[in-house]
C-alpha cells in the first residue's frame, strides 16, 4: 500500500510534478536524461509516464487522476442552442483522394480552384457560403490525404452535415472510412454524394453495398443514409444535392443566438505580407462586426479588416459564416476559439492569461508513455533526422509535423528543431546551419537574400507544394540513416573427395558440387555432419588443371581456400559457398 496518494492532471509539467513528490525538479529531470529524455522543467509528459517515473524513482507513492470539469465545446453548444434564429447548416465535404471534392464545390459555387492546387489535392481547409433557393449553406472542403487526418477532424466537429464523396468508378478508400468515422464522433448526420457516375466503370449498386459494409445503409435497402448521384463534370444531381441539404437542415431545426456577442473557431491562419496575421473564422453564434475586439487563444485583435471568403469586404457577419479577419496580434492558433470582449484592456488580459496557461502547462512538447517506455526498454541508439518545419498556415503545418513524426521508428526519429507560419527566414538558416537540421517547406517561399545566405551556408532546404512528396522526402532521408541489413545468399555445396594442401592460412582440396553454382570471389561454411567447424574465403576454383569462373551441380572441381585460423578439413566435409552483402533499408 502506497504511503500517499497524490492527484495529477492528464499532461503535467517536469516542475509541476517534481512539486507534487517534493522532489528537487533537477532530480525528475535526471531521471528523465538517464533514460534518453532530455526535458525541461516546462515540459510535459502525461498522467501514465507520470506513473513510469514514479516507479523508476523507487517513490512510495501513488498517482491518481485528477477529475476535470466537463467543458462545453462549440459542438455542443450548438446542438443544445434552439432558442435562437434560424442558421445556415454548416456542411463539411469529405472523402478519398481525387473522388472529386473540391470539383464538385467548384460545380457548386461556379469557380475552379481544383486545378490551381497542388496535385488537385487540397491542402487545407477552405471555407464558403453560396446561396441555393434564397437560402445560404455554408460549405469546408476538407483534405483528402491521409496526412490531413488533423484538419478533417477538425472538420467534422465544426459542422450539421458531412457530405461524404465517393467516386463511382473507385468506390470507398481509405480515407472515405475514415471521413465516415470523423462524422460519427462528432455525431452528425452524414449524406453520400455519389461522384462520377457519367465515368466509363462507374457501379452504383457495388458502391452502396461497401456503404451497408460501413454501417451506411441507403434509404431504399431500408436504411436512414441518404444517397445523391452526382456529376461534377456535368452538374448532374447538383440542384438534388443542395435541396437534400436544405431539406436535412430543416428537419435538424438549426438555430443560433444573434443578438449577442459573437463566438466562433479559428478555422485557419497565416501570415500575409502588407497585412500581417491573417485568420478565417467560423461563427458560431451572435454578430461579428469590424471593429470588434476579439480574444482567441493566447491573442487578441481589433478586427482591422472583415471579409467574406472570397475577398469582398463585410459589414458583420452572423452564425454559420466563415469569414476572413485581420488585425492579430500575433498568429492565433489553428483550433482556438474566439470570444467578443467589451476593450482592449480586458482582450489584452485575457490572451495574456490564455498564454500564460498554456506556457505553463508545457504545450512545447509532449512526451507520451510509449516514447518513454519505448526509450527506457531500447538496447541502441536512436538516429535522429533533425529538421526545420515552415508552412504557409497553422493547419498546415500541424499536418505536416504530426505525418513526419509518424515515420518514427524504434531506429530512427524525426526531431523537430523548430517550426513556424510563413517564409523561410535568416532565423531558420542561421538554426538549421548550427544544429545540422534540413529546412522542409510547404507551400511557403524562400526570399533570394536568404537564398544567398543558405547557399553560403551549404543548409539543404526542400520546398514543396504537395504534402504526400514531403512526406515521401522524410521517408527516405530516414531510410539513409537505417542501418543496414546484412543479407546472405546461398551459392552452393561441394562434398570433399580430397585434399592436397593444408597451411595457416590455405587449404587446396577438391570434391564433387552436390548443389547449386559454385562461384567466387565467395565465402564458405565448412560442415562436418550438422556442426560448422569454420568459415573462410574460396580465391580460386578449378575443374581440371584450368581456371574457372563457376562450376555446376554434378561436376568435380579444386578449390583453394583462404583461412585466418588453420581449419582441418577432412574427406567426406561440406563446404556450403555464400555471399554476404549489407542491403540499403527502407521505411
Amino acid at each position: 500500500m502506497a504511503e500517499r496518494t497524490i492527484e495529477v492532471e492528464e499532461q503535467i509539467t517536469v516542475g509541476a510534478l517534481a512539486e507534487k513528490l517534493m522532489l528537487p525538479v533537477t532530480k525528475l529531470i535526471g531521471e528523465l536524461m538517464k533514460n534518453g529524455i532530455m526535458a525541461t522543467v516546462n515540459e510535459r509528459i502525461d498522467f501514465d509516464t507520470a506513473q513510469i517515473i514514479v516507479g523508476e524513482l523507487g517513490l512510495d507513492i501513488e498517482l491518481a487522476r485528477k477529475s476535470e470539469p466537463i467543458t462545453s465545446t462549440i459542438h455542443e453548444k450548438r446542438k443544445s442552442n434552439q432558442n435562437g434564429e434560424t442558421r445556415p447548416p454548416v456542411i463539411a465535404v469529405m472523402g478519398h483522394v481525387d473522388h472529386g471534392k473540391t470539383s464538385l464545390l467548384d460545380a457548386i459555387r461556379g469557380a475552379d480552384t481544383a486545378k490551381g492546387e497542388a496535385g488537385g489535392i487540397t491542402q487545407h481547409i477552405s471555407a464558403y457560403q453560396i446561396v441555393h433557393k434564397d437560402r445560404p449553406i455554408t460549405f469546408l472542403d476538407t483534405p483528402g490525404h491521409e496526412a490531413f487526418a488533423a484538419l478533417r477532424e477538425h472538420g467534422a466537429l465544426l459542422t450539421d452535415l458531412v457530405i461524404v464523396v465517393v467516386a463511382a468508378d473507385d468506390g470507398v478508400k481509405p480515407q472515405t472510412i475514415e471521413a465516415i468515422r470523423f462524422a460519427r464522433k462528432a455525431g452528425v448526420k452524414i449524406l453520400v454524394a455519389v461522384n462520377k457516375i457519367d465515368k466509363e466503370g462507374s457501379n452504383v449498386a457495388q458502391l452502396k453495398q461497401q456503404l451497408a459494409e460501413q454501417d451506411l445503409l441507403v434509404e431504399e435497402w431500408g436504411g436512414d443514409t441518404v444517397v445523391v448521384e452526382v456529376s461534377a463534370k456535368t452538374k448532374q444531381g447538383i440542384p438534388e444535392l443542395l435541396d437534400m441539404v436544405l431539406l436535412i437542415a430543416d428537419v435538424e431545426d438549426l438555430k443560433a443566438e444573434v443578438d449577442v456577442p459573437a463566438t466562433g473557431l479559428i478555422i485557419e491562419a497565416h501570415m500575409e505580407q502588407g497585412r500581417g496575421p491573417v485568420a478565417i473564422c467560423l461563427v458560431d453564434e451572435g454578430t461579428l462586426e469590424s471593429g470588434n475586439y476579439i480574444v482567441a487563444g493566447g491573442t487578441y485583435a481589433k478586427i482591422r479588416n472583415l471579409e467574406s471568403t472570397d475577398g469582398s469586404k463585410m459589414a458583420k457577419a452572423t452564425p454559420s459564416t466563415p469569414v476572413v479577419i485581420t488585425g492579430f496580434k500575433v498568429l492565433p492558433e489553428f483550433g482556438d476559439e474566439f470570444q467578443i470582449v467589451k476593450d482592449e484592456k480586458t482582450a489584452r488580459t485575457l490572451a495574456q492569461n490564455m498564454d500564460r496557461q498554456r506556457k505553463a502547462s508545457g504545450s512545447k512538447q509532449d512526451i507520451g508513455s510509449g516514447e518513454l517506455i519505448r526509450m527506457i526498454n531500447r538496447t541502441n541508439e536512436i538516429t535522429e533526422f533533425p529538421v526545420i518545419v515552415k508552412a504557409d498556415v497553422q493547419g498546415s503545418l500541424i499536418s505536416v509535423i504530426d505525418s513526419i513524426k509518424s515515420l518514427d521508428t524504434d531506429e530512427v526519429v524525426v526531431r523537430i528543431v523548430n517550426s513556424g507560419v510563413g517564409a523561410v527566414n535568416e532565423s531558420d538558416a542561421h538554426l538549421a546551419h548550427s544544429t545540422g537540421a534540413t529546412i522542409y517547406g510547404f507551400n511557403t517561399q524562400m526570399p533570394t537574400s536568404i537564398k544567398r545566405l543558405i547557399s553560403r551556408d551549404k543548409v539543404p532546404v526542400r520546398l514543396y507544394s504537395i504534402i504526400y512528396e514531403l512526406i515521401d522526402d522524410v521517408r527516405e532521408e530516414l531510410g539513409t540513416r537505417l542501418a543496414p541489413e546484412i543479407v546472405e545468399k546461398d551459392l552452393g555445396a561441394l562434398t570433399v573427395k580430397g585434399v592436397f594442401k593444408t597451411s595457416k592460412t590455405e587449404i587446396i582440396c577438391g570434391g564433387e558440387v552436390v548443389s547449386g553454382k559454385l562461384t567466387y570471389p565467395a565465402l564458405a561454411r565448412i560442415k562436418r555432419g550438422k556442426e560448422t567447424i569454420g568459415e573462410a574465403t574460396i580465391t580460386n576454383l578449378k575443374r581440371g588443371p584450368q581456371d574457372t569462373k563457376e562450376v555446376f551441380e554434378g561436376e568435380m572441381c579444386g578449390m583453394n581456400i583462404a583461412t585466418t585460423q588453420k581449419t582441418d578439413i577432412q574427406e567426406g566435409d561440406r563446404i556450403e559457398l555464400f555471399t554476404r552483402e549489407s542491403v540499403t533499408r527502407h521505411l
